[in-house]
């Protein structure tokens, strides 16, 4: 069969009919993509539509909008409840200074020592107990921003150096 049309182009008719598969396979190829891709949309909007009509995601939205402002406030309840905790922890007594020694050299054990212990601020006090063969006495020396108005002994000075660096040796 002879078209005069085709003839006065001249196109072979063969490769007209294999590039119209070509496009013909691209063209199914693409189809297929897109089916893939409704399909997911579908199943995502089927999700998203649960309800029975538009009343049931009116009330699914609004009870989500009222759990966000209530985990909005639960936040920030526990904000101010964790600035008051630091608030505390600030001014509690958190480093902690040790040293055991030999008040006397009659006595021995270590069993007298000086304990300072400090707040953030390095406020606090140095409890010093020496211990001697007649009894036990406890003296105690203020700490403010870690100096002491008092004169310290050498223990209590070690003591306190080590509370002040506490917190840096961690």
């Amino acid at each position: 069969m002879q078209s005069r049309i085709l003839d006065s182009l001249g196109f072979d008719p063969g490769i007209i009919l294999i590039v119209m598969m070509a496009v013909m396979v691209f063209v199914l190829i693409y189809m297929v993509r897109l089916s893939m891709k409704l399909t997911r949309f579908l199943k995502r909007y089927r999700i998203f539509m649960r309800g029975k009509d538009a009343v049931s995601l009116e009330k699914a939205f609004s009870q989500k909008f009222l759990e966000v402002d209530r985990l909005m406030e639960i936040n920030k309840i526990q904000a101010n409840e964790i600035n008051r905790i630091k608030d505390i922890l600030s001014r509690t007594t958190n480093k902690i200074g040790i040293v055991k020694y030999d008040a006397f050299p009659d006595v021995g054990g270590k069993l007298s020592f000086a304990l300072a212990m400090l707040d953030e601020s390095n406020t606090g006090f140095v409890l010093n107990a020496i211990h001697s063969r007649e009894g036990c006495y406890t003296y105690i020396k203020e700490i403010v921003k870690g100096e002491s108005y008092i004169v310290l002994g050498q223990e209590e000075k070690d003591a306190l150096r080590q509370a002040v660096n506490y917190l840096g040796d961690m």
